[in-house]
């Protein structure tokens, strides 16, 4: 199954929409959780993604993929994406 993943465009952004949207709350951090503020960008949980998609339109600045479309340039951010979590 595909899972989402969260690119460079977050980098600084952190814009919670996503978050706000997420069915099974797999983006982290949240706005209330304590790595927030050290956080230079949001992550989603490869294990924890159902593959829904409703937090890709609700992104602002466009940083979100399905991970067979990332764009070549931010391929790393699938595995970045992975490491947070473990």
């Amino acid at each position: 199954m595909a899972v989402y993943v969260i690119t460079e465009p977050c980098i600084g952004t952190k814009d919670t929409a996503c978050v706000d949207v997420c069915p099974v709350d797999c983006i982290h951090p949240r706005k209330d959780e304590p790595e927030y503020e050290s956080s230079e960008m949001l992550y989603i949980h490869p294990d924890e993604c159902i593959d829904c998609g409703a937090c890709q339109p609700a992104c602002p600045v466009e940083a979100i993929f399905r991970d067979e479309d990332v764009p070549e340039q931010w391929q790393k951010y699938i595995q970045i994406n992975a490491d947070h979590f473990k």
